[in-house]
């Protein structure tokens, strides 16, 4: 042992990187788009926005039902306002979604970082809740995008969405494959699931990062002698009914 630091491997970029460089791209064909955050602006990759579009990044400290209320105000005005906050820290603003945004079916996009597990970041900051919470908001979009690709399709879809919120959840973690330029990448289709996997005989439904281990299965699972389709639930709300009832019949 000799105590040296070993290189380490690139590797596919991390989640906050692919969304704050999609955000800051699209923020070229969307001149209405500005992005918020609560104190947050590395943590979120909003920084990166904050780079290219000075004023048009809002950074309102850590106070995230303001940051809420104040997306909801721009909103009513045409503005198209991004909030992006970590999952747990979004739980503060629960009120404000509801009262300020989600009744008034503002256009209002959330983007949440850290959800899920978040390692050595600690256990306030496991956003363990964020599905279980948006689900209940009316008129909310609930998305988890696969990889960072379906990422950008998400952010596209919710900025052509504008009848009521959208919510985007991610991890803290590498984005799998290397993600296209926004650019490259066409809004994924309101309300759609994708069948990664077609199988005859059950179906694994999977949602975000839990895709990839979901078809790892269903390949072990082939082995053994079962047929097994996977499907990427990547909206959770709403559901997808008419691939539902393919899967069933």
């Amino acid at each position: 042992m000799t105590g040296e630091l070993l290189p380490v491997k690139a590797g596919p970029p991390q989640w906050t990187k692919v969304f704050g460089e999609a955000l800051t791209e699209l923020a070229g064909e969307y001149p209405k788009l500005v992005a918020i955050t609560a104190a947050m602006p590395s943590g979120t990759g909003t920084s990166i926005f904050q780079k290219k579009w000075p004023e048009r990044f809002f950074d309102v400290g850590i106070a995230e039902a303001h940051a809420t209320t104040f997306a909801a105000g721009l909103a009513t005005q045409g503005v198209r306002p991004v909030v992006a906050i970590y999952s747990t820290f979004l739980q503060r603003a629960y009120d404000s979604i509801i009262h300020d945004v989600a009744i008034q079916q503002l256009p209002v996009i959330f983007c949440l970082d850290r959800a899920g597990m978040v390692g050595e970041d600690g256990q306030t900051h496991m956003g363990l809740y964020d599905i279980a919470y948006l689900l209940a908001v009316p008129h909310m979009t609930v998305t988890a995008p696969k990889d960072g690709a379906e990422l950008i399709g998400l952010l596209r879809c919710a900025l052509e969405h504008t009848s009521g919120p959208f919510s985007l959840r991610y991890p803290r973690d590498k984005a799998p494959g290397e993600p296209p330029r926004a650019a490259e990448v066409a809004p994924i289709r309101y309300g759609t699931w994708e069948v990664l996997r077609k199988g005859r005989e059950c179906a694994l439904l999977a949602v975000g990062t839990m895709c990839q281990p979901a078809l790892a299965a269903a390949e072990e699972l082939g082995g053994a002698g079962f047929d097994v389709s996977v499907v990427n639930c990547r909206f959770l709300k709403p559901v997808d009914r008419e691939t539902l009832k393919a899967l069933l019949h």
